[in-house]
């Protein structure tokens, strides 16, 4: 089968960073599932790994965790899907990944894909919205509003402050599904930043009520709005940049949740005055060590398809870069690099 990979880490400039090659066909066991590729898109731990990580010893590297396809094939466990299924994934970064013709992924955190979205506009969504969702409804401890769900509200809710959360970098791929999912599942105020007009005007289709930008002091904006402090941040990018300004920022109690590598130490000391608590997000983790409720992945991606198919939720498709080939995936690692996307790159076919 063809695919793309790699064996050592290098530059995107370097010719041999992503060289397209011929595997074997992979064979589905246990509970795998073995799924035709028809789309992938791109999101920074391609990057990350791609310069950072090594190939195991006489083989190649293939990355790529977000793909929709039709299962072709299922291992002697499965119980969730059936050969020709249309479906959707992030995939388990210990595996092989998304950018070859056909792909292994354990159905416990595969989904039916939505119906009412071209391939490429689903495969920009599954680790963006499994992170989003995670963050808000695991991490945080949101309750989606669901039209099914039954709310009942408190003495305690009635006498807590109204949530507003603020959003680190709403413009990119999580911030972009992020902020969807916490304008029309939750209650609170959603303030986005993003820093070019293009971005901004992104951030408000998407549904928050304020955008700022993070490259200015962030109290005197959002005091320009009405809003002297927030109960809760989501900081996806530089937190290490910004993390004095989002203690400052924070209400007493309040939640801060990230998901990137800060490339500079963090005092968490700081967040002791305040009681502010800290909470870490990342996708991977139940695929990772196999934990009791991996299956929720499944869960969300099939309750994510049903928001897209009811209109709830819209795709996060930035740009289309063609087939999925090594030429292609290295413009889209190199336009990751340079931090000017907005929304998730797309490539589909082989």
């Amino acid at each position: 089968m063809k695919a793309v990979g790699y064996l050592q880490p290098r530059a995107i400039q370097e010719p041999d960073a992503l060289v397209d090659i011929e595997l074997p066909m992979p064979t589905a066991t246990g509970r795998d599932v073995l799924v035709k590729v028809q789309a992938v898109s791109v999101n920074p731990v391609d990057t990350k790994v791609r310069s950072s990580a090594a190939a195991e010893a006489g083989q190649y590297k293939v990355l790529g965790w977000d793909a929709v396809g039709e299962v072709v094939a299922i291992g002697d466990q499965v119980t969730l899907f059936k050969v020709g299924d249309a479906v959707w994934y992030a995939g388990d970064i210990t595996r092989s990944g998304s950018n070859a013709e056909f792909q292994l992924v354990d159905e416990r955190i595969v989904a039916i894909r939505p119906t009412t979205l071209w391939n490429v506009e689903a495969a920009a969504m599954p680790l963006t919205a499994i992170t989003a969702w995670e963050l808000l409804f695991a991490r945080l401890g949101f309750t989606p509003l669901l039209p099914s769900a039954e709310t009942v509200a408190s003495d305690a809710d009635a006498a807590a402050p109204a949530p507003v959360i603020l959003i680190m970098g709403a413009a990119g791929g999580v911030g972009s599904i992020l902020t969807q999912l916490a304008a029309r599942l939750t209650r609170a105020t959603v303030i986005g930043t993003a820093s070019r007009p293009q971005s901004e005007h992104w951030v408000k289709e998407l549904g928050a009520d304020h955008v700022i930008n993070h490259h200015q002091p962030l109290l005197p904006q959002l005091q320009a709005v009405g809003i002297d402090s927030v109960t809760h941040v989501i900081s996806l990018t530089h937190t290490d940049q910004h993390f004095d300004q989002l203690v400052e920022v924070l209400a007493p109690q309040g939640k801060l949740a990230l998901i990137d590598d800060p490339q500079g130490p963090i005092d968490i000391m700081k967040l002791k005055r305040k009681s502010i608590s800290l909470h870490w997000e990342l996708m991977f983790t139940r695929s990772m060590f196999a934990t009791w409720d991996m299956y929720k992945q499944h869960e969300l991606l099939t309750e994510v398809a049903r928001l897209v198919d009811d209109g709830v939720l819209k795709t996060t498709l930035g740009e289309h870069y063609g087939t999925i080939n090594a030429a292609n995936l290295k413009r889209a690692h190199a336009y990751l690099e340079s931090h000017q996307a907005v929304g998730k790159i797309v490539l589909e076919g082989f």
